[in-house]
């Protein structure tokens, strides 16, 4: 989501007062500008911080290159210039402080992407050396981010609308991996849109797998606009089960306002409202 008129490198989250947004996400990698936004989340202490993508190289492909075992190398590259990235970026402390007035602390996300299954390729006949490479990557990955204190995030991206070739489709087959790997600081990027395409019960999903869940991001389907624009899902009640659940990181605002961006906040400030801190939304 980008808020016309704030400046670079962070528009959303320059929308610090008025918008109630207090964090950036950036699209990395090195020369891309921050492209998104991080809402004020929906658990108890739901939290600020900052996630961002390695690597991004869409002339070899796009997506990433972490389970393409002819692209050697790829994941661990884009790790450190993640790592690199943030370092230099303002993001080495990122600080939010909630309603009660308790300030909170959180790390650094960067966004480890799978990449795609080569096209024209049996999905299936590749997913075996992909997620090998794959695995051997994060291992890596993980080393890397755990000496500058971030997190790795593995997020599935839905294969019937978004990205029919990503090889990372699903949070069953994500949290496989994170068993498989083993590190502490990778963690479950949640994506309810591509959650909600790729296998709907969303409830039962939610709750087996917040555990793992470092990050939430939110966008109604099928259109991929705002939380309060038709469609599918009731986010009064999501954003109610993530609190119920014990959810405290912070809800990422990924969709495509389907008009004027800061009229399209009105869901944030209706959430507010209920939740007893109108100030928060405005």
């Amino acid at each position: 989501m980008v808020v016309p008129g704030a400046p670079q490198p962070s528009r959303a989250a320059a929308g610090r007062g008025p918008l109630g947004l207090r964090s950036r996400r950036g699209g990395l990698a090195i020369r891309r500008a921050a492209r998104g936004a991080g809402a004020r989340g929906a658990g108890r202490g739901a939290a600020a911080g900052a996630d961002q993508h390695a690597p991004w190289r869409p002339r070899e492909g796009g997506n990433g290159l972490g389970g393409r075992p002819w692209e050697t190398g790829g994941l661990p590259r884009g790790a450190g210039a993640g790592c690199a990235v943030r370092q230099g970026s303002g993001l080495s402390q990122v600080s939010w402080e909630g309603p009660e007035g308790r300030s909170s602390k959180y790390r650094t996300g960067i966004h480890l992407m799978a990449g795609r299954v080569p096209q024209g390729a049996d999905r299936a006949a590749v997913r075996g050396e992909m997620e090998t490479v794959f695995l051997e990557n994060l291992k890596y990955a993980a080393g890397v981010l755990a000496q500058e204190n971030l997190v790795g995030m593995l997020e599935p991206i839905n294969t019937r609308i978004t990205d029919p070739q990503y090889f990372l489709d699903t949070p069953q087959q994500a949290a496989a991996i994170l068993q498989k790997v083993g590190r502490p600081n990778l963690q479950l990027q949640m994506d309810i849109f591509h959650w909600q395409i790729m296998d709907g019960n969303l409830t039962g999903n939610i709750r087996e797998f917040l555990p793992i869940v470092g990050h939430v991001q939110v966008a109604q389907v099928p259109g991929r606009g705002e939380p309060g624009s038709s469609g599918e899902l009731d986010f009064s009640y999501l954003f109610q089960l993530l609190e119920d659940e014990g959810y405290e990181g912070f809800v990422g605002c990924e969709y495509k306002p389907q008009g004027d961006t800061i009229a399209g906040l009105s869901w944030l400030r209706s959430y507010w409202d209920r939740r007893g801190h109108p100030q928060d939304g405005r």
